[in-house]
């Protein structure tokens, strides 16, 4: 969701200026900072910007440049004759000299400048300015864009590291197996004078490595690595979906962590959930 975009334009005698920024949020949050002469523009600014770019913490700025710097300012002579009469007054009342240099006192005054006339916006004069806004925001498209051409090739790789982690895992299943049934064997030989039944003994250590058995989260974790990257090629929004499903990659991950008890396995564990965390740092780039 993160982008700039800029673009300006030029009529009687004024350079419009247009930039658009946009920061990662949940929803749509806009920020409007509008010259004044299209206040009256504000709510469909904000239409324009949530229709064409749906989610983001968005910082809109629209300002004027006159071209013709005489006309853009007058000092308001009536303000500053009345500061210097007030001036006055106080002087002779406090008993104190008025100043030597009386502009630099005024000039810090405030609202001795005043403003042009607001002029009226017709359609004539917002439409250039709405294509300036519509370019803006065409712009700051296509930085999303370069944006999300990088996050799809992050996400291919760290979905890759995850999925040959994933077969590491399978590397080290049987051996997994035979030493605890090796543990379990080995332990009841190490107590003395103890005597039990073989075939309950077997089905117990078949009911513990059931439980122990990872098959079902290789398949489910497999399966969301696959489902991640189809919803990823689709050309629409997608990025709270991705960040269901990558929620869902780590619960498997987890259940696989708490089920491994060997230690190769608990590191590629380990490494799986290094790769999630930046994927799920990164979803939160996408729209």
């Amino acid at each position: 969701m993160t982008g700039f975009g800029k673009a300006e334009t030029s009529f009687e005698e004024k350079k419009i200026h247009v930039e658009i920024k946009s920061l990662n949020s949940k929803n749509m949050d806009i920020s409007t900072h509008i010259a004044p002469m299209f206040f009256e523009k504000d709510l469909e600014i904000r239409s324009l910007l949530t229709e064409r770019l749906q989610r983001g913490k968005v910082d809109f700025n629209l300002w004027i440049e006159d071209v013709n710097l005489t006309q853009s300012t007058t000092l308001n002579k009536n303000v500053i004759a009345h500061y210097v009469a007030q001036i006055k007054d106080i002087c002779k009342l406090q008993s104190i000299n008025e100043p030597n240099d009386w502009w630099q006192v005024i000039s810090r005054m405030p609202n001795i400048t005043q403003q042009q006339t607001s002029e009226e916006l017709t359609d004539e004069k917002w439409a250039p300015v709405k294509n300036t806004i519509q370019n803006a925001i065409d712009k700051l498209i296509d930085f999303r864009k370069q944006e999300g051409n990088a996050v799809h090739k992050k996400f291919d790789e760290k979905l890759k590291n995850i999925e040959t982690y994933l077969e590491e895992v399978k590397l080290y299943e049987r051996a997994r197996i035979d030493k605890i049934k090796e543990q379990l064997v080995s332990g009841l030989k190490e107590i003395p004078s103890v005597e039990y039944d073989k075939g309950r003994l077997e089905q117990e250590m078949i009911y513990y490595i059931e439980k122990l058995d990872i098959n079902e989260e290789k398949q489910r974790l497999s399966n969301h690595l696959k489902y991640f990257t189809e919803t990823m090629e689709k050309n629409e929004t997608q990025g709270k979906k991705l960040g269901f499903i990558s929620q869902e990659m780590g619960r498997e991950i987890n259940t696989l962590g708490s089920k491994s008890n060997q230690a190769e396995m608990q590191n590629l564990v380990v490494k799986m959930k290094d790769e999630l965390e930046q994927i799920k740092e990164q979803v939160l780039n996408v729209l």
